[in-house]
C-alpha cells in the first residue's frame, strides 16, 4: 500500500518498468481468485511504481490486494524482433554445450545490470551463464526446445 487514497506499490518486470501501464487489460491473480481490470494508471515513485486501480479508493481496498500478481495477455506484448526472447519462453529449455554435453534446464534468468544471466539447473547443481548471444549463447532453438552454449561443463 502507498497512501490513504488506495494507491498500491507495484513491482514491474517490464523494460522499462513503467511499460506495464501501457498493457491492457490486466489480470489480477490472488488466492481469492482472478479478476480482469482495465484502466489501471500509475507512475514511477523512487525505485518502484505506484498504481491506481479502478474501484480501489481507500487503504482497506488496497490492503485487500497485497500479494496480488498482475498478469497481461501475451497478445498485449510487443512483437519480438529476430534474436529476442521473452524470459518465460526460455524457462524450461534444455541447455547443452556446443559439444552436446547436457547442463540441465533453464530454471530462470536474472537481470544483473551488465547483462542477463541464464540459470541452468541440473538436480542440485546450478550454472550461471551470461546470456550473451554469439559469445556464450551460440544458439536458441525454440522448435527443439534447446539452448546451445559455449561453456565449460566443469565450471
Amino acid at each position: 500500500m502507498h497512501g490513504v487514497r488506495g494507491e498500491l506499490k507495484l513491482e514491474s518486470y517490464t523494460e522499462p518498468r513503467t511499460q506495464i501501464f501501457r498493457y491492457r487489460p490486466w489480470l489480477l491473480r490472488s488466492a481469492s481468485g482472478d479478476r480482469q481490470i482495465d484502466g489501471g494508471r500509475g507512475r514511477a515513485h523512487g525505485k518502484g511504481l505506484v498504481a491506481e486501480l479502478p474501484g480501489v479508493v481507500d487503504r482497506d481496498a488496497a490492503a485487500a490486494l497485497v500479494g496480488t500478481e498482475v498478469w497481461v495477455a501475451r497478445s498485449a506484448l510487443p512483437a519480438l524482433k529476430p534474436g529476442e526472447y521473452y524470459w518465460s519462453d526460455l524457462e524450461g529449455l534444455e541447455v547443452v554445450t556446443v559439444e552436446g554435453v547436457p547442463l540441465g534446464r533453464v530454471s530462470h534468468l536474472l537481470a544483473t545490470g551488465a547483462n542477463d544471466v541464464l540459470v541452468a539447473k541440473d538436480g542440485e547443481r546450478e550454472r550461471l551463464i551470461p546470456f550473451l548471444v554469439d559469445r556464450f549463447v551460440t544458439g536458441v532453438d525454440m522448435e527443439q526446445q534447446r539452448i546451445t552454449v559455449d561453456w565449460d561443463p566443469e565450471f
